[in-house]
Parts: structure tokens; sequence; C-alpha cells
């Protein structure tokens, strides 16, 4: 009997790359936080995991090795983020307290994320090895 990781795993893989995603652009707006005019990006991400949940649920599979798959081209959600202080007077719009806060809370994410996937492979593993 052929087990189906996608049935499997459900939606946490892409859980896992929109966070890996979110951490690139917070990180790379606390590389910038001096760069004049640079302005800070954001991730929405409940409107990127929507779109990867119905991606998924959308069942398109790739049936040739020049086709893109669907299912890994997932719309990152990045905009540019609303900025919450006032100009300084250089146009950058990044603010590193909040910055390394949302790094924070993304790692912990991704953690939990990461974790629970950790367990459905366990339980796969004990399944498939009988509990040994």
């Amino acid at each position: 009997m052929a087990i189906s990781f996608d049935k499997a795993f459900g939606i946490h893989p892409d859980s896992l790359k929109l966070r890996a995603k979110n951490a690139e652009v917070i990180a790379s707006n606390i590389a910038n936080a001096d760069t004049p005019g640079y302005k800070a990006k954001g991730m929405d991400f409940k409107t990127a995991f929507a779109q990867a949940a119905s991606k998924q649920q959308s069942g398109m599979s790739r049936t040739h090795e020049k086709h893109f798959d669907v299912r890994t081209e997932i719309n990152n959600g990045v905009d540019y983020r609303v900025p919450n202080q006032p100009d300084t007077g250089d146009g950058n719009t990044v603010d590193v307290q909040v910055e390394r806060n949302l790094y924070l809370e993304n790692s912990m994410q991704y953690q939990a994320s990461l974790q629970f996937l950790n367990g459905k492979i366990k339980g796969l593993k004990k399944a498939i090895t009988g509990g040994q």
C-alpha cells in the first residue's frame, strides 16, 4: 500500500517554506536598517498560507518535467510594510526593534511547524516499522 506524503503531511511543508521566506524578508529589513531610502517589506502570512492551502486542495500535479509545479509556485505575499514611525529624514522605514521581534516570533512559529511535521514523520515511521 502506497503512502501519500502529500496527504500525510498536509499543508505543513508549505508552511515551513513560507516561514523560511518570511525569515528572509525580515533579515533583509534588518540588514538594510541603515540604508538610506530603503523601504521595509513584510509578508502577509495568512494570505500566502491561504493561497498555498487552496493550491494544495486543487489537486494539480506536475505531469511533465518542463511544466511548472504549481504546488511550489506560492505567491509569497511580500509587500512594502506601512511604517509605524515617522520618517527620520533618510527615507528608511525599518524599525530594528520591530524587525527583531517579528524575527523571533517567526522563528518560534517555524520551530512549532517543524516539531509538528517531525511528529507526523515519527508516526509514519512507527506505522511502517510496527512500533519497533
